[in-house]
């Protein structure tokens, strides 16, 4: 095991495993089963969340490239591949897209560079990375992706494993300073205010658990995630009220958003 992903231990859940559990991925292991199995215990309607994420993603992805015209893509905690990743979508609007993944568990690396292919008028590349490492980040990045042009960066369901200790409002900030003009951010990130006794209960279920902590944040301070962008309407809602197809009548403990620079 090389050092830098000394923290690889299969006896302990991490984050893009866990997710793959809930979305019927079977590249996780027994820690990451029962993490994802006592997530569901106390917030049962985890599975159809993450789907929702999912979906969040797309529709995403869909205005970015339909709408916005964005054709560069940085998807920060990307977690292992599945269907409907952000370049499948964004590359049969536009097969030109070009896409930059940035996740740094070794199970993630492998399927990545397995998986994660692209048009030929495109690019899809795949960075080993912590995203608290923003400069290696951005200069691994810049070898697919042109920073003198539009670039979305998108964060789903990350910014939650960060704790305030590390000052997750500040790297995002980096990460966005480094982008032009006309660039986009889309995150979705775990509430604490929508249903905070079930998120409460989540964080105590997890603490033992996951190599990452759970840490939920209330609608204020993911808004600050956005500070100095303009925020597209329908500006920082529940996940599944973000430009939904139909109106779905359910409650998801997840802030979304998307703001353009």
């Amino acid at each position: 095991m090389s050092a830098e992903h000394a923290t690889f231990d299969t006896s302990v859940a991490h984050q893009a495993r866990i997710a793959d559990y809930l979305l019927g991925g079977r590249d996780n292991f027994a820690a990451d089963r029962k993490a994802a199995e006592a997530m569901i215990e106390a917030y049962p309607t985890m599975v159809e969340l993450m789907r929702a994420n999912r979906a969040f993603l797309g529709r995403v992805a869909r205005f970015l490239v339909g709408e916005a015209g964005i054709r560069q893509f940085l998807d920060i905690g990307t977690g292992i591949p599945t269907a409907g990743n952000t370049h499948e979508v964004a590359q049969e609007i536009a097969p030109d897209c070009r896409v930059v993944y940035v996740d740094y568990d070794p199970v993630v690396l492998a399927h990545a560079r397995a998986l994660l292919t692209s048009t030929s008028e495109g690019a899809t590349e795949y960075v080993d990375s912590d995203l608290r490492d923003v400069t290696k980040v951005l200069a691994s990045a810049a070898e697919t992706l042109d920073f003198s042009k539009p670039v979305a960066v998108t964060v789903t369901m990350t910014l939650h494993a960060i704790p305030d200790e590390d000052d997750p409002h500040a790297i995002v900030a980096q990460f966005m300073n480094a982008m032009p003009a006309g660039s986009y951010l889309s995150i979705s990130h775990p509430a604490s205010d929508i249903e905070p006794e079930k998120a409460a209960n989540l964080v105590d279920r997890l603490k033992p658990l996951s190599y990452q902590q759970y840490a939920p944040r209330t609608r204020a301070q993911v808004l600050r995630f956005f500070d100095g962008l303009d925020l597209v309407d329908p500006g920082l809602v529940q996940i599944q009220q973000w430009r939904p197809p139909i109106e779905v009548d359910e409650t998801f403990s997840v802030w979304a958003g998307v703001a353009r620079k």
